[in-house]
């Protein structure tokens, strides 16, 4: 029998229009954005459903994927999909926390809409970046930038594809040394601050404040949390993790291959957009990988593993 994972992405997978047809197909699915509206005080509808500026900046990105990954996951498992443990890249651990049982979902979209604001504001606008780096391997990058003060390791998503955060000037003069050092590809990334970094160890610190009035619940199955890539039974952990995980690397590539050393065989990627598929590809191409994105993967994927 097949072990299965629910993955979720992190922010950059958002896109208009992103859970509409759940909305209008799914009485589960509408209740979760009506509530998370409400909660929030924002029009949750118009903010993932329709063209707007507000979807790609982060203190409103957060939230609206969150809430968008989370309704489909009530479908699918309304509709008999069970998973057997949980991992979320960055943000989307919140929704693999939720999944797995331990926090209420508009707990969980409460506190990713906190975590936007403070990963926003913490670093004044143009003082941190982040850069892509393609085909090179992690510890030849890693060597690199131990010599270059400001920058360090955000994600390693996948062989081939590591991002490295910090300081802009420390991050530019990176890519260029790395490019210098071997790397395929440097590419400046278009986001609002220097996620994963230690220069957002005071919103980590800001957070945790939040998490002391989150109630937590025992976890139903385990996830793997980002700052180890190793599993987490024991909710008691979740707080410490979850601010520590803002300003630490997202280790991706090692959550995926501990799960598949764990028995994990079949991957069901929960979210707009098929990133994690992606990077899946390059982590071990033996594992299945289901999408479901749009309502009509639902039935197809509630068909191929129920």
């Amino acid at each position: 029998m097949s072990k299965i994972a629910f993955i979720y992405p992190g922010q950059g997978a958002q896109k208009a229009g992103m859970g509409a047809d759940f909305y209008e197909n799914s009485v589960i699915a509408g209740k979760m954005f009506d509530e998370a509206g409400e909660v929030l005080q924002l029009d949750m509808k118009a903010l993932c459903f329709e063209e707007n500026d507000k979807l790609d900046v982060t203190e409103y990105t957060q939230a609206a994927l969150v809430t968008t990954c989370l309704a489909m996951t009530r479908v699918a498992e309304d509709k008999g999909l069970k998973p057997n443990i949980t991992a979320g890249l960055s943000l989307g651990e919140y929704c693999a926390i939720a999944a797995a049982g331990g926090m209420d979902d508009m707990d969980a979209i409460r506190l990713v809409r906190k975590r936007g604001i403070l990963m926003q504001n913490t670093v004044p606008a143009g003082e941190g970046a982040m850069c892509a780096v393609m085909a090179m391997d992690a510890s030849a990058i890693e060597k690199v930038i131990e010599a270059i003060d400001g920058v360090t390791i955000a994600n390693y998503n996948c062989p081939g594809q590591i991002v490295i955060t910090g300081r802009t000037d420390a991050v530019g003069e990176a890519a260029e040394k790395l490019k210098e050092a071997g790397a395929k590809r440097a590419i400046m990334l278009n986001v609002s601050g220097p996620f994963h970094s230690p220069l957002l160890k005071k919103a980590g610190e800001e957070l945790a404040e939040e998490l002391k009035n989150t109630a937590l619940h025992t976890l139903q199955i385990p996830y793997v949390t980002n700052v180890t890539a190793e599993k987490v039974d024991d909710i008691s952990a979740t707080r410490e993790l979850l601010a520590e995980q803002v300003s630490s690397p997202v280790r991706w590539m090692q959550s995926m291959e501990n799960m598949i050393a764990d028995g994990v065989d079949t991957f069901v990627e929960i979210g707009p957009g098929r990133t994690l598929a992606g990077f899946m590809k390059k982590i071990n191409r033996d594992v299945k990988v289901c999408n479901i994105s749009a309502w009509e993967d639902i039935e197809k994927v509630v068909g191929e593993l129920c």
